[in-house]
């Protein structure tokens, strides 16, 4: 019997994305279940009862909560397309640069909620330190992606976030991954798109940039 799979999230979420690519380039089937943030099913206040909060990933009725555990247990169960190095070093230094990509989201967030223009400053000049870390420190100039050639965990991280970041720069109008401060971060974003399986399970630009601000109105 096929195993049963079905995602509890919200389409525009940088989360949710992050569960759907991962079963996307692993070719597993699944049911996606949208929720609506402001009315949230019976079902999912039951299968994550600490957090209330999407994604949840049900696997033969198992409910798991925290979209980077998600990834990495659907990489243990389906093992084709690995996202985590063979390597125990190379996969410590993947989960420290995950961990770091998920410290940059609050701070994304906190744009996406800002007011006045001063505080906007601030907040970008946050994120200009997160991401010049990442450019100086993480991305492997001489790769096309941080796993080679291929996707890694690292890139479905840090892709589900950027992308979030890009459609906030469109509604704010203003460019924060600017090729020439971060040239590699930008060629690397540019290949990840590229990766067909990635480019096709984006959310759309201009519906993302029409119901964030429409959430942003509510």
């Amino acid at each position: 019997m096929a195993d049963q799979v079905k995602i509890h999230g919200f389409w525009y979420s940088p989360f949710t994305l992050r569960v759907v690519l991962t079963l996307k380039l692993k070719g597993i089937p699944y049911e996606n279940i949208e929720e609506d943030r402001f009315n949230k099913s019976p079902q999912l206040l039951q299968y994550n009862p600490v957090h209330k909060k999407t994604p949840v990933l049900v696997h033969d009725g198992k409910p798991l909560c925290e979209s980077m555990i998600i990834v990495e247990y659907i990489d243990e169960i389906w093992p084709q397309y690995p996202l985590l190095p063979v390597d125990p070093f190379e996969r410590a230094q993947a989960r420290f640069w995950v961990k770091y990509v998920d410290d940059i989201i609050p701070v994304v967030g906190a744009l996406f909620r800002s007011g006045g223009d001063e505080e906007r400053k601030n907040i970008i000049a946050k994120i200009w330190e997160h991401l010049k870390v990442v450019e100086e420190q993480c991305i492997d100039y001489e790769k096309k992606l941080f796993g080679g050639d291929t996707v890694n965990i690292v890139d479905i991280a840090l892709g589900s976030t950027i992308k979030f970041l890009v459609t906030i720069e469109d509604i704010i109008e203003f460019k924060i991954l600017q090729a020439e401060k971060f040239p590699h971060l930008h060629t690397w974003f540019d290949n990840f798109k590229n990766v067909p399986v990635i480019g096709e399970n984006l959310p759309d630009h201009e519906k993302l940039i029409a119901f964030l601000k429409a959430l942003i109105q509510k």
